[in-house]
């Protein structure tokens, strides 16, 4: 690795597993001192200790994405710790499939609280540090399903169309600050993603799809997010979709 990132400091949300937690290792291999937050404390407990091994410095916060004075808590946490903040990746994320007619209209609420308020909550919590630094780099990880419409993932459609135009909303905001934003999109992945599929025939149609293809892995992802991060400041990478070779969709 070049160590691009060396001194800076990213924090990473739903950092315990997937794209998450490969985004964090990733980021610390490449020098960055990382923070990782999710709910799950023995999970992120194993990602930070492969950091450690590694030599990366990182910092556990407990954190529901979907509680706004928890955010801010972990954006105070990471100031403190570290007296700055370079990088923000807005990883975590839910996929509820389902036809709209039949939906539990709890699962579009969960999908909206973590996909769009959890985006929203870190975003601006992070901004008056970025600001005031006048530097910075925010990460959404959005989707493919934020530019390309499916039957039965309507409301999923709905939270990452939603981050993208946030994203480019965000971005004529505060480039003239200097602070980049990137949005990322990725195709199907091989990670846990469809674990909140509660109707048993959309989580049968979503793992025959997924089955169909060769999926991309969390690390692919992950190399796409420390690409646009590392990029000199003068370079600013909007938008990355990247879909598995034999995704057509």
């Amino acid at each position: 690795m070049t160590k691009k990132l060396a001194g800076k400091v990213a924090i990473i949300t739903g950092a315990s597993a997937g794209i998450g937690a490969a985004t964090a290792i990733a980021l610390a291999a490449e020098g960055a001192y990382v923070v990782i937050a999710a709910r799950r404390a023995d999970k992120l407990n194993e990602v930070a200790q492969k950091i450690e091994a590694s030599g990366g410095k990182v910092l556990q916060v407990i954190t529901d994405i979907t509680d706004e004075a928890q955010v801010q808590n972990l954006i105070a946490k990471t100031k403190e710790t570290f007296g700055r903040i370079d990088i923000l990746v807005n990883n975590a994320g839910i996929a509820i499939a389902g036809q709209i007619a039949n939906a539990n209209t709890d699962d579009w609420r969960k999908m909206i609280d973590v996909n769009i308020f959890g985006v929203l909550y870190a975003t601006h919590a992070v901004l008056p540090t970025l600001l005031e630094q006048k530097s910075g780099h925010i990460v959404n990880v959005s989707s493919v399903a934020g530019r390309t419409v499916r039957a039965g993932i309507g409301l999923y459609n709905l939270t990452k169309w939603g981050v993208n135009a946030f994203s480019e909303a965000l971005r004529l905001e505060v480039t003239p600050q200097n602070i980049r934003v990137t949005v990322v999109e990725p195709g199907m992945v091989n990670t846990e993603i469809d674990q909140h599929i509660s109707d048993p025939v959309a989580y049968e149609k979503s793992q025959a799809l997924r089955k169909s293809i060769t999926p991309l892995e969390a690390e692919d992802i992950a190399n796409a997010i420390a690409y646009a991060v590392s990029q000199p400041e003068r370079v600013d990478v909007n938008e990355i979709l990247i879909r598995p070779t034999t995704q057509y969709w």
